[in-house]
């Protein structure tokens, strides 16, 4: 038998999903919405759900709480704190080392960021992907390059620790174009980068017109070369990269994300948001009306997966190698004994020879080159169910 995957933890994360905005951006294909007018049910929907879950998370400590979406900036400050009111009746945020908030520019105005910083939150997930104003038209943005960069500068004298996105591999983008969206990023001093490659997802606008011919994906050299240049440039600047797509100087790295790749227990509140406790997932149903009429009639819908052996061993090898870290074998061989260790071995040596995948002090990591390349390879590693 294996061992538990994931050992009880003494702390905890709270991920609370805000499924509204007020337009579709080109490329999304998270659960969100339009619908406005549901926000003063959802945001009491989402304050008796939470009274609902206290007891999932065991009364451990709360260390980190992730308002994500959608937009969760398009919450007032007068929900906001109606939010927190609940979340601090049941538990103790006194000492809780990240509470961010995801945020649009066009949301923080002066006056929003003001009345934000006199909140609990404390870190600011800024969405800018470019400082492109065609590139920011294609993916539907509504902001332009230089509200993006005023708003930064503008929430900097609220806020110490930020973090923008940055998306590439865009339609017409260019190696140039990129390497300036770097440039602009790194001339705001910021603690944290985000940066996605463009996939296109079902049933989002921009599939629809690259399937109709309209846009074309980038090369997939030309992929590779742009997040080569991101590495470096960052890494010249002290920026280090912790995962695939997240960088950060020292002591910013994003302690909720990092919670999810070291199998932290977590409670999802709101539509579509997912749950772990180590033994288990679950997940809200992906209708916002329909999570909100559940709540307030106390029959909540959601789903939930009991995991195997085999799931938690592979969310081991998937959660692992997203990390610059990688694998630990001593972790591998103590929660899933030397058979399991070999054979990891014995199926990482041709990554290993071909320079994809480092071998280093008891730990299998991917290389630069690897991260890249890191689905296909971590499919390759995960045992047959």
């Amino acid at each position: 038998m294996y061992a538990k995957l994931f050992q009880h933890s003494s702390v905890a994360g709270l991920y609370i999903h805000i499924p509204f905005c007020k337009s579709r951006c080109s490329y999304c294909d998270f659960h969100s919405g339009v619908q406005l007018a549901l926000l003063d049910r959802f945001v009491d929907a989402l304050r008796a759900e939470l009274t609902s879950r206290v007891s999932y998370l065991k009364n451990e400590t709360l260390e980190t709480i992730y308002f994500g979406g959608g937009t969760p900036s398009l919450l007032s400050t007068e929900h906001l704190s109606a939010i927190f009111e609940s979340i601090q009746s049941h538990w103790d945020i006194s000492n809780c080392k990240e509470i961010t908030l995801e945020a649009n520019p066009d949301d923080l105005s002066e006056e929003k960021l003001e009345k934000l910083s006199e909140l609990p939150i404390n870190r600011l997930s800024i969405g800018i992907q470019s400082f492109n104003n065609n590139e920011l038209k294609i993916l539907r943005r509504r902001h332009t390059a230089q509200q993006a960069v005023d708003v930064v500068k503008r929430a900097q004298k609220y806020f110490s620790n930020i973090s923008i996105d940055l998306m590439y591999g865009l339609p017409e983008q260019t190696i140039s174009s990129w390497q300036n969206t770097i440039s602009e990023a790194l001339a705001l001093n910021i603690q944290h980068v985000s940066a996605y490659h463009l996939t296109y997802e079902e049933g989002t606008l921009l599939e629809r017109k690259r399937r109709e011919g309209h846009v074309s994906p980038v090369l997939e050299e030309e992929s590779i070369a742009m997040y080569h240049l991101l590495q470096n440039a960052l890494h010249e600047k002290g920026i280090e990269q912790y995962e695939i797509s997240n960088f950060a100087i020292p002591g910013f790295y994003s302690r909720h994300n990092s919670s999810y790749w070291k199998g932290i227990n977590y409670l999802g509140i709101g539509p579509s948001a997912h749950s772990f406790d180590g033994e288990s997932r679950q997940w809200n149903i992906a209708n916002t009306l329909q999570h909100i009429t559940g709540i307030e009639q106390g029959t909540p819908r959601f789903e939930k997966e009991v995991l195997s052996e085999t799931d938690k061993y592979n969310e081991l090898i998937m959660i692992s190698l997203r990390t610059t870290d990688g694998i630990s074998l001593e972790r591998v061989e103590q929660e899933f004994g030397t058979n399991a260790k070999k054979e990891l071995l014995k199926q990482s040596v041709r990554f290993i020879k071909s320079g994809i995948m480092l071998l280093e002090e008891n730990h299998l990591r991917l290389s630069s080159e690897g991260l890249f390349l890191s689905d296909g390879i971590i499919t390759d590693l995960m045992q047959e169910q």
